[in-house]
């Protein structure tokens, strides 16, 4: 049985107290990283001013809860893991408020290979021998472009001869 009587009918049921602002942030960066354009952007959409959303990411990054040099390399290895390009991968770090020296440093500490993981991706849509003519290798080609390979990574990964 419960300790506490059952509430009559109508009675305000107890309410959890209002989370302070550093609080929320800490919330949304025990989920996954955040840079700090985001989860400044996220503070302020649920109703935290401006102000005190700020003060609030700049106090968790000086106590390293925030990092954007980590964020930046989690999010390379993630979309590059995922299938993504270096062009993709570069506009939606920019996306995030991150600089080109940010940017460059995380593209920089992929230890990956772009060009294995596009033909491991061309492979997964046209099979271990990869496009077998000119209108697979178009489909291939566009498929790489959209993903954000350049066009020299475009060229040697749906080409599956023994050149490489």
């Amino acid at each position: 049985m419960h300790d506490e009587p059952d509430a009559p009918p109508g009675a305000k049921k107890r309410r959890r107290p209002e989370l302070t602002p550093l609080q929320r942030a800490l919330g949304l960066l025990v989920r996954r990283d955040h840079s700090r354009k985001e989860l400044g952007r996220k503070l302020v959409a649920r109703g935290i001013e401006p102000e005190q959303a700020q003060a609030a990411v700049d106090r968790l990054t000086s106590e390293g809860w925030q990092d954007d040099e980590r964020f930046a390399e989690f999010l390379v290895r993630n979309r590059a893991n995922g299938g993504y390009g270096p062009r993709h991968i570069q506009a939606e770090l920019g996306t995030h408020g991150l600089d080109s020296e940010a940017i460059s440093a995380a593209m920089d500490s992929y230890e990956g290979d772009f060009l294995e993981n596009a033909r491991d991706l061309v492979r997964r849509r046209f099979g271990e021998e990869g496009p077998q003519d000119l209108p697979q290798r178009r489909k291939a080609a566009d498929l790489l472009a959209r993903r954000g390979f350049d066009g020299d990574t475009i060229r040697r990964a749906t080409r599956f001869d023994a050149e490489d």
